[in-house]
Parts: C-alpha cells; sequence; structure tokens
C-alpha cells in the first residue's frame, strides 16, 4: 500500500506496476482527501483516508507500505505506523528507498543533503577503496596485455581510413575535480569541433567508417587501461565528462557535482542502465544511476555492472 496520493506517490506505483518480475502488488493508495476515495489514480484505486490506516491494512492483508507524502509535517498517522511495525512487525519504507531498489536510481528532485551522508560507514568504503585498487590492477593489467592484438589492429585501420593520429587525447573531470587526459582511439575526423565542443548526435556525421565500428564494439575505450593503471580512473564508475559540459551541467542539474566524490570509471552502473546520452536531459537522467551507484558503490555492485557492461559489448547496444 502507498500512503500518499500526490505526483510522487503515482510515480512511486508506476515504477512498480512497469517492473512485475520484482514481486510487489500493489494494492492501493491512502490519502486526506475524501473525494479521491474510490478513484483511480493509474490503475490501484484510492483504499480509504489516512485516519483509517490500521483498519485498511488488515482489511486487504497489507504487508508493506511505501510513504509517499511530499509534505509529512503534521500529516504522518506516526502513533499507528508506529503500533503497525513493533506490534504486527509490518515492512513501513521511505518512498525514496523504495524507488532507488526498485529502479536502481536515485531520483534527484527528492534528494536531501542527508542522502550520502547517512549511508554505509567511513571504514567499509576506506577498506571497498582498497580492495578496487587491487581489483583494478588485476583487471587493467591483464586486459591491456590481452587487448594489445586488437589495439595494433585498431590502430592499422585508423590510419589506413582516415588521416590524422591514431589516439584522441582529451581533457577529462576526474575526482575532486581534477583535470586529467583520457585516452582514446580517435573515431572522428580531425575537423570534427572547429568552433569547440558540442555533443555528439545520433549518426553523427564527424565519425569515420572504422570509428562508427570500434565504438560500437568500444575498442575506442581500451587505451584507458592505461589511464586506470595510472590511478585516474577505475574499472567501474561515473563516466568522465569534458570540462566545458560539466561547467554547463553544474549549472543546469542539481546535485551533478556529487558525481565526482568517486574516480571516473571505464564503464558505469549509468552505462548499463540508459542508453548513450548526449544532451542536458540525458546528463540528468544519467546523473540519477550515478548517484545511486556512489550510495551503494561495493564489489558485488561492481560485479554486476561488469556482466553487464560485457553482455552490453556482445550484442552492441547503446554506442553512439
Amino acid at each position: 500500500m502507498i500512503l500518499g496520493t500526490e505526483t510522487h506517490a503515482i510515480e512511486v506505483a508506476r515504477e512498480a506496476l512497469d517492473r512485475p518480475e520484482q514481486g510487489y502488488r500493489i494494492v492501493g493508495f491512502v490519502g486526506e482527501d475524501p473525494k479521491l476515495i474510490g478513484q483511480s489514480l493509474i490503475n490501484p484505486t484510492v483504499l480509504g483516508l489516512t485516519s483509517e490506516l490500521s483498519q485498511i491494512v488488515s482489511r486487504y492483508s497489507i504487508n508493506r507500505i511505501v510513504i509517499a507524502i511530499d509534505d509529512r509535517r503534521g500529516r504522518m498517522p506516526l502513533a499507528s505506523l508506529m503500533e503497525m511495525k513493533l506490534r504486527d512487525g509490518l515492512a513501513i519504507e521511505e518512498s525514496e528507498s523504495f524507488y532507488e531498489r526498485l529502479t536502481g536510481r536515485v531520483r534527484t528532485q527528492l534528494l536531501r543533503p542527508s542522502w550520502l551522508i547517512f549511508s554505509g560507514s567511513l571504514r567499509r568504503v576506506r577498506i571497498y577503496r582498497q580492495a578496487r585498487r587491487l581489483l583494478d590492477i588485476a583487471i587493467s593489467l591483464p586486459g591491456l596485455m590481452v587487448s594489445l592484438p586488437i589495439m595494433v589492429l585498431t590502430a592499422i585501420a585508423i590510419k589506413i581510413d582516415s588521416r590524422g593520429p591514431v589516439l584522441y587525447m582529451q581533457k577529462r573531470v576526474g575526482e575532486h575535480n581534477r583535470i586529467f587526459t583520457i585516452m582514446k582511439f580517435r573515431s572522428m575526423r580531425t575537423d570534427a569541433e572547429p568552433d569547440g565542443p558540442v555533443w555528439a548526435e545520433e549518426d553523427d556525421l564527424r565519425i569515420t567508417r572504422v570509428g562508427r565500428v570500434i565504438r560500437k564494439l568500444r575498442v575506442d575505450e581500451l587505451p584507458q587501461f592505461i589511464n586506470i593503471l595510472r590511478g585516474e580512473m577505475t574499472i567501474v564508475g561515473p563516466r568522465p565528462e569534458r570540462p566545458e559540459f560539466v561547467e554547463q551541467l553544474e549549472r543546469e542539474v542539481p546535485y551533478y557535482s556529487q558525481r565526482h566524490l568517486v574516480k571516473p570509471g571505464l564503464t558505469g552502473w549509468a552505462q548499463t542502465r540508459y542508453p548513450y546520452g548526449a544532451s542536458v536531459e540525458d546528463a540528468i537522467n544519467k546523473l540519477q544511476y550515478d548517484l545511486y551507484y556512489i550510495k551503494n558503490q561495493s564489489l558485488l555492485l561492481d560485479a554486476i555492472t561488469l556482466f553487464e557492461t560485457t553482455r552490453i559489448v556482445l550484442f552492441g547496444r547503446g554506442a553512439r
């Protein structure tokens, strides 16, 4: 049951209904407006009023309540919720945490400054970062050696296909806003940006024939194993963005700077959950996944991300 009948409550219900494989059945909503009782907000109906919460829970055999009230001051039935939790063992959950677990992203519109402060422990984060650095070296060093024949063939193909350097060096924003130089195989013409940085487009005409292939296969990213060995990047993390775009996005997108709390990655949770993004709107959507990763980062989440990345590369989804 969802406690609340406003926009956020409806959005949470919609996300749950779109994911039946998660195993949740939305029985209905409970709110404060008598006129809404019996009405369908999306598919489930409004079952009754907040003042009738205990009776509604008993009548419909509810085992989980998701609290999705936008303004909670003076509107939370704290006594009823406390009684049901302690007496009946009812699961009561904040809509934000339910939404995160359901979608794998953080809803930035409801983000509070405390969202990261109270997540995890400093000791766990330190141990994780030490283990991840060892993992970075253990993956990137063999990865560099194994992919060397592929990189040699890619370099030859680039030279044959178009004039210009094989490698493309570009400034990116890393951990704590430090600028570093990322290494990629060149996939665009050398005159691709005569007037300065621009977002990539669908079927971008600046991309060379070889560039289109290596982007689809993610081969253009292989030189970044060197960035990882240098400690500038990690295997899994938010993808690094160009300083010019970061400056724009930090002005327009709340909490965008939080992406730089961690090292950028060769691949990331956002890359496995959202198609290639090349606009401010895409950056907002991808930020929700990046923030989820930053809040919940663990070796298990890294392993899932690597598995999903491998699957995406094999099927060639999401490249531009």
